[in-house]
């Protein structure tokens, strides 16, 4: 069943692990369908090497139609974003090095350093804390997400949304490019930034 999506998803989570964007075991994939359908990649898997079986489908109404597979401790976050955001078809969680160092220390990632950042990521979100898989986590990642693209998970790591899993993807490789120029930035005691001026000049180029 739905072969194609499946491999998708299984594609986009190894290019993630490729990318070294997350660990082999950490972070996890979902596609949403234009009838409701959600793929996601199952819990215990290899993420380097993973592929469509390992990628379990949940009905509209959530229910686990490949038994055989164990869901994904964060399935219910993804299905709360979901609900709140119907412009968006695609989900990416992962533990990139440079975010994951801002999840650490609490702090969201400043996307006005540069035109493509601000762009591509808009305000980046700021997760609270809680217990991975808990669904406190759940409801404050779909809370943040509902007015976000990106966001800092807290002590955790980092999700991107996308209407598409290229660009939930393309969005996770531009929040950790982004958060590795933040540190960079700091290093150096630099604090340039974009103008307001320009700022309110890429958001409404967004909107065209």
């Amino acid at each position: 069943m739905f072969e194609l999506e499946r491999i998708r998803v299984a594609e986009t989570m190894r290019r993630l692990y490729d990318r070294r964007l997350t660990t082999v075991s950490g972070g996890n994939v979902s596609l949403r369908s234009a009838d409701g359908y959600v793929f996601i990649t199952a819990s215990q898997s290899d993420k380097s090497c993973i592929d469509m079986r390992k990628v379990i489908i949940l009905s509209p109404q959530g229910e686990n139609l490949t038994p055989n597979l164990k869901p994904s401790m964060e399935t219910q976050m993804h299905l709360n974003i979901y609900k709140c955001r119907p412009d968006v078809y695609a989900i990416v969680h992962s533990h990139p090095v440079y975010a994951s160092t801002f999840a650490v220390a609490g702090e969201a990632v400043d996307s006005a350093i540069t035109g493509e950042a601000r762009y591509m990521l808009g305000n980046v979100g700021l997760v609270d804390y809680h217990i991975m898989g808990s669904a406190e986590l759940a409801d404050a990642c779909a809370k943040v997400m509902s007015a976000s693209n990106a966001a800092i998970m807290a002590k955790h790591g980092a999700i991107t949304v996308g209407k598409s899993l290229f660009e939930a993807f393309d969005r996770m490789e531009v929040l950790e490019n982004t958060a590795q120029i933040n540190y960079n930035l700091r290093t150096m005691g630099c604090k340039a930034r974009l103008s307001d001026e320009e700022i309110i000049e890429i958001d409404n180029f967004g909107k065209q």
